[in-house]
């Protein structure tokens, strides 16, 4: 299973959602219907949906914090998107490496965003990773 293309495909799906309000269970089950060729980690990508609706709030919170007090209408959809996969993975499975969480999360951008957002991106994530780094160190 492709670990990079199921990231996008959470991506695409979550920007979906953001925009057409439909229920996950049903993004994902359109998704799969249309997509069975694939090599694609569903596991992943409805793991990585979920958590990220069970914890949209602490998610959010934790990305405004860290985009320099930007409010999440302001940040586009797409950019929401990225960074709710990578402060999922960050906060919330342990057995994805903060850096390449970062470095999905920056290439997701430069395909997917605007021409410099990967740069917001970046920052983003590493003040994210950081806020861990310190936690774990109290």
């Amino acid at each position: 299973m492709n670990r990079k293309k199921s990231r996008e495909v959470a991506m695409k799906l979550l920007f979906e959602i953001s925009i057409n309000k439909n229920s996950v269970s049903e993004v994902i089950e359109n998704y799969k219907e249309s997509n069975k060729s694939q090599n694609i980690d569903f596991g992943y990508v409805e793991n990585t949906i979920n958590g990220i609706e069970e914890n949209i709030d602490f998610i959010d919170s934790k990305i405004e914090k860290s985009s320099n007090k930007w409010k999440m209408d302001r940040i586009s959809k797409v950019n929401i998107a990225i960074l709710r996969i990578a402060a999922y993975e960050i906060f919330f499975q342990n057995d994805i490496p903060y850096k390449v969480s970062a470095n999905e999360a920056v290439e997701l951008a430069k395909n997917y965003s605007e021409e410099k957002s990967f740069t917001f991106v970046n920052g983003v994530i590493g003040k994210l990773i950081d806020s861990v780094d310190k936690k774990s160190q109290d």
